[in-house]
């Protein structure tokens, strides 16, 4: 299920393979009997509409992954390029198709009950797939701010995305409004195409269950297209509805309707053109996100010890082999030296500066991150062919 990377050649790494949409992945054996009690438990002292950010799991709630990976790999990890077909279209609107296809298969079924790591300061996560790069850094720890660049010279493809996810507790249910857009550039063809996210609903009662819900927006202005897409939930007794899509794509200037949008994130998604009701199929999850290939590390040598698979290595491990007070001895050496080192910055009046993203803030715009290099060099961490 996992490879470890160890020896003279460079650093330990660990590598676990990616959230996809089999019920029973191989990560999902490394979740804890009575997990719903012990969350419950958890949170017992936490009042609703609480901060969670500042809360630190032990490692029996935790993936053996950092979010940072797991921004990434829905970017480098699907099991067909979905992304090189957005600027393939022969016209704007074909192509806002084939990205709003593409914005769905980035949000990925997640296991009720464990998290990713909250990735530390400097934290860093860089891979490769094909002619795809990604890098991704954690450019603030509190709030919690990490910036994504990923470039693919061949199609002429650039992202850039800046995310604050803000977890608040509320009884019966955890949502996380993930702040902070998305921009996928096609550079090509001259189109920027700016998104936001909708919001993560973690439900503890009446049934527990995870799910990617709220309004996104996806907007290019220069074709004067935009797609409204509505992320819709099971209601509080009844599972209908569950993971369903509906939305419409519109002439920004004369709002005029040219589709209407369907389906379901984690089955099938389709558009039907109001005039000819002609029915496209946009995404089909099955065949993007099933039989995904674990990520391998090329060359170990040049893997940067800020690197997620490296940073969190030793805790990875042990949460692997169900060595849960090893685990927990390691995460805490982290967590601790993260606080050290906010402490020595405190002391000495220093403003920790990211090392590959300029990173702004404002009221009106929230944070705002732009990568320092044109393009993201091949990583060392690459998905097999």
């Amino acid at each position: 299920m996992y490879e470890v990377i160890e020896g003279e050649v460079g650093p330990r790494v660990i590598l676990t393979a990616p959230l996809s949409l089999e019920e029973e992945s191989d990560d999902a054996d490394y979740r804890a009997p009575n997990l719903l009690q012990r969350i419950l438990s958890l949170f017992s002292s936490v009042r609703p509409g609480s901060d969670l950010t500042r809360i630190q799991l032990p490692p029996l709630f935790n993936l053996p992954k950092s979010q940072l990976q797991c921004y990434g790999e829905s970017v480098y990890c699907i099991n067909n390029d979905m992304l090189s077909k957005c600027g393939k279209g022969e016209n704007s609107l074909e192509r806002l198709k084939s990205v709003v296809g593409w914005s769905i298969s980035t949000l990925r079924p997640l296991m009720f009950g464990v998290a990713p790591y909250n990735p530390i300061l400097g934290e860093t996560h860089h891979a490769s797939r094909a002619s795809l790069n990604v890098l991704l850094e954690q450019v603030s720890h509190h709030p919690p701010v990490t910036a994504l660049h990923a470039t693919d010279e061949k199609e002429n493809i650039e992202m850039i995305w800046c995310h604050n996810p803000v977890p608040k507790f509320y009884g019966t249910k955890i949502e996380t409004e993930v702040h902070g857009k998305k921009e996928l550039r096609l550079l090509n063809k001259q189109e920027n195409y700016v998104m936001n996210s909708p919001k993560l609903v973690i439900k503890l009662l009446p049934y527990r269950g995870v799910d990617w819900i709220g309004n996104v927006t996806i907007k290019c202005e220069e074709s004067d297209l935009q797609a409204d897409l509505c992320y819709q939930g099971a209601s509080f007794l009844s599972n209908k509805g569950y993971r369903s899509i509906k939305g419409k794509i519109f002439v920004t200037s004369t709002s005029k309707t040219i589709c209407e949008i369907n389906g379901h994130w984690d089955r099938s998604v389709t558009t039907k053109d109001i005039t000819t009701g002609k029915v496209n199929e946009i995404y089909n999850a099955k065949e993007s996100l099933s039989g995904m290939k674990t990520p391998i590390v090329k060359d170990p040598k040049v893997v940067m010890s800020s690197e997620s698979t490296v940073v969190w290595a030793e805790v990875s491990q042990s949460i692997l082999t169900r060595n849960w007070d090893k685990a927990k001895q390691s995460k805490a050496i982290i967590e601790e030296k993260e606080r050290e080192f906010a402490k020595e910055r405190k002391s000495k009046s220093e403003i920790w500066i990211p090392k590959h993203f300029r990173v702004s803030y404002s009221n009106e715009l929230g944070w705002e991150s732009t990568p320092n290099e044109r393009w993201v060099p091949q990583a060392p961490i690459i998905v097999p062919s």
